[in-house]
């Protein structure tokens, strides 16, 4: 089982409560599950041990010490330049829609590998199948358009053993999101998603400069994308509003296959456009979860077309 906070601790009180990650970060602990991460550990300003999130070598490290003590993920590596999120954040995805779920269930929250989710995106990460099975057992299929994301997220599943709770499938088309990986007569109870943000490469460089400058950090060579980011992981056309409304468009024709469909969004200014799509599509059911990481705010946005339903705990 994932490891607990212990509770005589200061928690980050923004994350969920089931949240593996609301304590600071034990770094003697990490650097027992993970030694090649005491290389990056220095003293901040506070004289607290920290890393240097400016560089991305040392965030991947991180996140390949987290999982190793806190999910006993033996192997985790993803290439150069490829999305490397943040760990406290996407958990805070999976516990919320594991309230989600529970909201439609008997008995409360519902685990196991009968309940299937579909993470649009997987990326060559896979973090969010590993956190899912992880902490409730739930089986995944992870699907994504990048050839390379693609056979990353199959290495890390293989080595670890999860092929038989984790899919990784290709997506054919960039063009679209459930079509060509949803199959016909599969049923799924929740589709998550962390949609790209930024409208173009230019846009995205600009919102990484922005979040330098809100950090009081100045620009360098070395202040640019410390989580990394493929150009579909970062930016497509029409940005995070045109990338909802074209799954909230895609998820009618696939109403009858989930439950609940669900994509994390960035910008509260999408909502409104997305909430009008929604109605437009004939949802039945809307929710929108709030979320806050340190000094960022994002939210999911859940829909159904079935209000029927009732998931076994």
């Amino acid at each position: 089982m994932p490891e607990r906070p212990k509770q005589d601790q200061e928690e980050k009180t923004s994350l969920h409560p089931r949240n593996l990650h609301r304590l600071r970060y034990d770094f003697p602990k990490l650097i027992e599950n993970c030694p090649e991460l005491a290389e990056f550990v220095l003293l901040n300003d506070f004289q607290n041990q920290s890393i240097d999130f400016k560089d991305p070598h040392a965030v991947k490290t991180l996140n390949t010490a987290l999982l190793k003590q806190f999910y006993h993920i033996s192997f985790w590596d993803i290439p150069e330049g490829y999305l490397c999120p943040p760990i406290p954040g996407r958990a805070d995805y999976i516990h919320y829609v594991a309230d989600l779920l529970a909201s439609v269930s008997v008995g409360g929250i519902p685990r196991g590998k009968s309940i299937r989710v579909l993470d649009i995106g997987v990326g060559a990460n896979c973090i969010y199948p590993i956190i899912g099975h992880k902490e409730y057992g739930w089986s995944f299929v992870g699907s994504d358009v990048d050839h390379l994301a693609i056979r990353s997220a199959r290495n890390i599943v293989e080595a670890n053993s999860l092929s038989k709770a984790i899919e990784i499938r290709k997506q054919p088309s960039s063009n679209h999101l459930f079509d060509g990986i949803i199959k016909p007569g599969e049923k799924f109870h929740l589709t998550i998603c962390n949609p790209p943000f930024h409208a173009s490469s230019v846009k995205a460089e600009e919102g990484t400069l922005r979040k330098w400058r809100n950090l009081g950090i100045k620009k360098s060579t070395e202040t640019t994308m410390n989580f990394g980011g493929q150009g579909n992981e970062l930016w497509c056309e029409g940005g995070e509003e045109g990338f909802l409304n074209r799954m909230i468009h895609e998820s009618k024709i696939y109403a009858k296959s989930c439950r609940w469909f669900s994509s994390l969004i960035s910008k509260k200014s999408t909502l409104p456009g997305g909430y009008y799509a929604l109605k437009k599509a004939g949802a039945v059911e809307v929710k929108t979860i709030e979320m806050a990481q340190g000094q960022k705010v994002s939210r999911i946005l859940a829909w159904t077309f079935d209000d029927s339903q009732t998931i076994p705990a």
